[in-house]
């Protein structure tokens, strides 16, 4: 026995990300992302909003989308990476940092598994034009992988590995 059939609404956003792109966005549907989207887990978090450091770029010039995620990535002799699969982070842990991270690094578009809490949405992606979209965690690793042209750059690997 199947499920019902929806017409889910597809959207597609060129990034950077734009505010009327991000307004258009309705809850349940597909989004689409076409450009550069970072990594950045809890040691980044706490590296940059707890220890003080500095980003040796400007992350707001790069991406204002970040992905919470562990890649399976490998140095692949050219000075870039193989991603062999993506698997998705529960957000939840990062609602302590979650105001001061949108506020310094200009993000608009969070990208993990398991939501977040409720008063997050309403009381800070919402303020800060911000939105979260989900993806499914678990078996989907390398099938996200596939989605990835190319690793950019890479930081911090030496410490906190390659998310």
């Amino acid at each position: 026995m199947g499920f019902p059939s929806r017409n889910l609404k597809q959207f597609r956003l060129k990034l950077p990300a734009q505010a009327d792109d991000i307004a258009q966005l309705e809850p349940g549907s597909i989004v689409f992302l076409d450009g550069i989207v970072y990594t950045a887990r809890e040691g980044v978090y706490k590296r940059i909003l707890q220890d003080g450091e500095t980003l040796p770029f400007d992350l707001s010039a790069v991406s204002n989308v970040n992905f919470h995620c562990s890649p399976a990535a490998a140095p692949d002799g050219s000075g870039s990476y193989r991603i062999g699969g993506v698997t998705a982070t529960a957000s939840f842990r990062f609602s302590q940092w979650m105001p001061q991270w949108l506020e310094t690094t200009g993000t608009k578009i969070i990208i993990g598994k398991g939501g977040m809490p409720a008063e997050d949405y309403a009381n800070i992606l919402v303020p800060h034009g911000a939105v979260y979209l989900t993806t499914v965690g678990y078996g989907t690793g390398a099938l996200l992988g596939r989605g990835i042209k190319r690793v950019k750059d890479v930081v911090w690997l030496d410490d906190l590995g390659i998310a």
